[in-house]
C-alpha cells in the first residue's frame, strides 16, 4: 500500500469496486473493443485485408497474454495498486499512439501495449476487488460483479461517439476517433489515480501461494474457447451490421446495447455467481453468451441483431465475473493472483488464435457469416467443458 492509500478515508467498497473497474473500462471496454467502431473506416482507409483487422486484434491479445504471464511479478514487486494503475496509463499511451500514426507496424505496437497493459490492470484490479469483496462476504458476488461490469462503461461511451465522429467528419476519419477515444480514457484514468485502490481489502501479507494446473484443466480449456469465441464476435459485429445497410445510428445502437447490458449483469447473474459447484456458475452463463453470438446467423432483422446483443452482453460481462467467484471460492487469497492469472493467460491464448484465424476465414469464404458460426460454435464447446469442472479442495489447489 502506498502513502497515498495510508492517509486517505476508506471509501465504500462498492465505491472503491467502480473505481477500481476503470482500470478494465479503459483498457478493455475502450482500449481493446473500441478498435472494432473504427475497423471499418482504418481497413478502407488503410486498404487491409480482413486478417490485416483480425492481426490488429491478434497482436493486442498477444500483448494482453504478456501481460497476464508477467503479471504476478508485477504484483510482486510493484503491489496491487501500482500494477492497476500503471497498466492503465500504459493503455492510455497505446490509444494516443493509435491516433498519431497509419503505419501498420507502429499500429501493432500500440495495440500490443494496449493489450499489455490491460492484462496488468484487469489481474491486478481482479486481485484487489476478490480481496475487498470477500472483507464483506454477504455481498461479495454483488461486488465482484461491480468490477467486471466496468468494461461495459467503456463498450457505451465509445458506442456512442465513434460511429457519430466518422459519419460526421466523413471517411478516413479513423485518427480522430482515437483522439477522441484517449480522451475518454485520460478521464476515467484520473479516479484511478487519486483513490486509495487497497482500502477495506483483506490482508493477506506479500506471500503469494502457487497455482496448480492439474486440477481444473477443463475448465482453463473452456476459458480458452471463450476467449477464442468471443474475440471474433467482438471484432466484427460492427463490419457485420455496417454491411448489412446499419449507419452511424444503427452502429452506435448496437454497441451501446452490448455495453449497457452490463449494468444489469450484477442483477441477472447475482444467484448464479453464488453457486459454489465448480464449473456450473461459468458453464450457464456461457452457453447464454453463446446463444447470443448465434443470433445473427438467423437474420439482419433490428430486433434479432438487438437481442444478439443484449444477451451476449449480459452473459459476456458475467463470464469473466464467474471465474473470478470460482477462484475466490476454490482458492486461498493468497493463491488468488496467480490463479487469476492462469485463467486470464488461458484466455488470452484463445484471444490470441481467434481473430486471425476468423479474419483468414471470413477472406476465404468471402462472409462475416463464417466468422459468427465459428464464435457461437466455441462459445458453446466451452460451455460443455466448464460443465465438466468439478470443485477443487483449497489445498489440492495450491500445491505443486
Amino acid at each position: 500500500m502506498n502513502a497515498a492509500d495510508r492517509h486517505q478515508p476508506y471509501p465504500h467498497p462498492a465505491r472503491l469496486i467502480l473505481i477500481l473497474s476503470l482500470a478494465p473500462t479503459v483498457g478493455i471496454g475502450i482500449g481493446r473493443f473500441a478498435y472494432a467502431l473504427v475497423l471499418p473506416d482504418m481497413r478502407e482507409a488503410l486498404v487491409w485485408s480482413y486478417s490485416a483487422a483480425g492481426f490488429m486484434n491478434t497482436v493486442n491479445a498477444a500483448g494482453y497474454l504478456a501481460g497476464a504471464l508477467l503479471a504476478s511479478r508485477m504484483i510482486r514487486r510493484f503491489g496491487l495498486s501500482a500494477t492497476v494503475r500503471w497498466g492503465t496509463l500504459a493503455c492510455v499511451l497505446s490509444l494516443a499512439l493509435c491516433a498519431m500514426t497509419g503505419n501498420f507496424y507502429l499500429l501493432s505496437f500500440a495495440r500490443l501495449l494496449a493489450g499489455l497493459g490491460a492484462a496488468a490492470g484487469f489481474v491486478g484490479g481482479g486481485a484487489l476487488a476478490a480481496r475487498i469483496a470477500q472483507s464483506h462476504p454477504k455481498g461479495a458476488n454483488f461486488l465482484l460483479s461491480l468490477f467486471y461490469a466496468g468494461p461495459g462503461i467503456g463498450i457505451l461511451a465509445s458506442g456512442l461517439i465513434a460511429p457519430f465522429v466518422l459519419q460526421e467528419i466523413g471517411p478516413g476519419s479513423w485518427w480522430i476517433v482515437w483522439w477522441a477515444m484517449t480522451a475518454l480514457a485520460i478521464a476515467m484514468t484520473v479516479p484511478l489515480l487519486l483513490a486509495p485502490l487497497q482500502a477495506g481489502a483483506t490482508s493477506t501479507g506479500t506471500e503469494i501461494a502457487r497455482f496448480a494446473v492439474a486440477p481444473v484443466l477443463v475448465y482453463l480449456a473452456g476459458y480458452f474457447l471463450f476467449g477464442a469465441g468471443y474475440i471474433a464476435y467482438m471484432t466484427f459485429m460492427i463490419a457485420y451490421v455496417r454491411d448489412a445497410g446499419g449507419g452511424a445510428a444503427a452502429q452506435s445502437a448496437f454497441w451501446s446495447l452490448i455495453g449497457l447490458s452490463a449494468f444489469v449483469t450484477p442483477w441477472v447473474w447475482r444467484r448464479v455467481l453464488a453457486l459454489d459447484r465448480g464449473g456450473l456458475a461459468t458453464a450457464i452463463i456461457l452457453g447464454a453468451n453463446a446463444v447470443g453470438a448465434a443470433m445473427p446467423i438467423l437474420g439482419h432483422s433490428v430486433w434479432l441483431l438487438s437481442a444478439s446483443a443484449l444477451v451476449f452482453g449480459v452473459a459476456f460481462f458475467a463470464v469473466v465475473g464467474s471465474t473470478t467467484a470460482f477462484v475466490r471460492f476454490n482458492y486461498p487469497p493468497q493463491a488468488w493472483p496467480n490463479a487469476i492469472a492462469a485463467l486470464t493467460i488461458s484466455f488470452g491464448i484463445g484471444q490470441t488464435l481467434g481473430p486471425i484465424a476468423v479474419g483468414a476465414i471470413t477472406d476465404a469464404m468471402g462472409s462475416l457469416s463464417f466468422a459468427l458460426n465459428a464464435s457461437a460454435a466455441m462459445l458453446a464447446l466451452g460451455a460443455v467443458l466448464a460443465a465438466f469442472q468439478g470443485k477443487v479442495g483449497k489445498k489440492a489447489a495450491s500445491s505443486e
